[in-house]
């Protein structure tokens, strides 16, 4: 059972992009970058299209948490990282039949190697 409430898990998971920012020390926010989101089962996962050296990458994984907006909903969550290779496939699949249309390039970035190591799950706050 997931911990995102269902409506919320709806909207993000329907969302075309979600924007993701990161705290500084002393507490702001950074600026908003727009990314993809792909829903797995009752779960969301988000990569890094710029792979490990991304900046929201790196500034969330350091701190293990980001803060999220998709259409109005606006909330903190915790990065995880999926346990199970079969996960990465099936998140391949929701990359490649949710954003296909955008044709062969930005979809395989988002399917590569590179790409797929930067794979977490957010989950609420």
């Amino acid at each position: 059972m997931s911990d995102w409430p269902d409506e919320q898990l709806d909207h993000i998971g329907a969302s075309d992009e979600l924007d993701i920012t990161t705290r500084r020390g002393d507490g702001s926010l950074r600026p908003w970058v727009p990314i993809w989101v792909v829903r797995v089962g009752d779960d969301l996962y988000v990569r890094s299209y710029g792979g490990i050296d991304g900046a929201w990458f790196r500034h969330a994984t350091a701190s293990g948490t980001a803060r999220i907006r998709a259409g109005g909903l606006e909330r903190d969550v915790i990065l995880a990282e999926p346990a199970e290779a079969s996960v990465h496939e099936q998140i391949d699949s929701g990359y490649q039949g949710k954003y296909g249309r955008y044709g062969g390039s930005p979809v395989t970035q988002m399917t590569s190697l590179a790409a797929t190591a930067t794979t977490v799950r957010l989950n609420p706050a």
